[in-house]
């Protein structure tokens, strides 16, 4: 019987009115008749369990009674339509409805014109529960949702991965080809890193990271992007952008980043940083032109910004 369908139900309704009420009562779905106004005049023990109310609670109200507040007049005014109108059956639609205690569930719907013994028209109304089945579609949504993320970005930091940033930046290099846009990209480098780590523990070390790239992050633009590409090395994208403007871009981070303290220790980190604009090389290439210069950074002093040569 679980497996009765609105169709099904909809030809034996025709077939002997004078079942009909039987019909409605041992239906294992819910069903309900409205009047031309939307009003209950019949509801059966199915849809009364579905909503949790008793029948003579349903009966006279207007069906929007279980419809969310903000939905109600949409619904109504989909009724009346329904009711003026030439098509005897309604296709069938997933709506989202309230019970008597006001939780919200999701159902599938599907209805039928039909004429009463007063010769004026009704609606019969069939629904399924699929609440259930909705709530586990979200949850799987957010766990692919969540597996997707992780696939794409770093624990620790929330930056795109290294390979995640590798792919972003071969997509960058293909949009400087085909528009001929300008690009820049930096890595750097935090300075003496691993004394923190060795003085302090990895979870110090990993707090300076977090705050780190925080501070970085909330100072880069909306359209630059952030990749951890290992340990405490990080790659920038700076679109729109050439070498001496994401030069004087990634001076105020530097600054900015020298005169911040960290953790409850107090902590100072200072950065080193090359940076590379594209002009028309390989991925390797620029990367290794940055990467170059970041080092350069390094030699002469740490706590700089460098440009490498294939940007000049």
């Amino acid at each position: 019987m679980k497996d009765l369908q609105p169709e099904r139900l909809y030809q034996l309704f025709n077939r002997s009115k004078r079942n009909t009420e039987n019909v409605i009562k041992a239906a294992p779905i819910g069903i309900c008749i409205t009047t031309p106004s939307g009003h209950f005049e019949m509801v059966n023990p199915a849809y009364c369990e579905f909503y949790g109310y008793q029948e003579e609670e349903l009966l006279g109200q207007h069906f929007t009674l279980v419809v969310p507040l903000e939905n109600r007049a949409h619904l109504s005014a989909l009724h009346d339509d329904f009711m003026r109108g030439s098509r005897s059956q309604e296709i069938r639609q997933e709506w989202d409805v309230i019970n008597k205690n006001g939780e919200l569930c999701t159902i599938i719907s599907e209805a039928a014109r039909i004429e009463a013994e007063d010769g004026e028209p009704r609606k019969v109304t069939f629904i399924i529960d699929i609440t259930q089945r909705k709530r586990l579609e979200e949850r799987l949504k957010l766990a692919n949702e969540r597996l997707d993320h992780i696939a794409h970005h770093d624990e620790l930091t929330g930056l795109l991965n290294r390979r995640a940033g590798l792919r972003r930046l071969d997509e960058e290099i293909k949009r400087c080809e085909r528009y001929d846009s300008l690009f820049s990209i930096v890595i750097y480098d935090l300075d003496n890193f691993k004394s923190i780590n060795d003085t302090y523990g990895h979870a110090i070390g990993d707090s300076v990271l977090q705050q780190t790239t925080t501070l970085v992050n909330e100072a880069l633009r909306d359209t630059d992007l952030h990749a951890r590409m290992g340990g405490e090395e990080f790659l920038i994208m700076m679109l729109g952008v050439n070498a001496e403007e994401a030069y004087q871009g990634m001076e105020r981070i530097r600054e900015m980043l020298a005169q911040t303290t960290f953790t409850d220790h107090q902590l100072t980190v200072t950065l080193s940083a090359g940076i590379a604009s594209y002009v028309e090389s390989s991925r390797t290439r620029l990367l290794e032109c940055a990467d170059n210069a970041m080092y350069q950074a390094k030699q002469t002093g740490r706590n700089r910004v460098v440009i490498g040569p294939l940007s000049m």
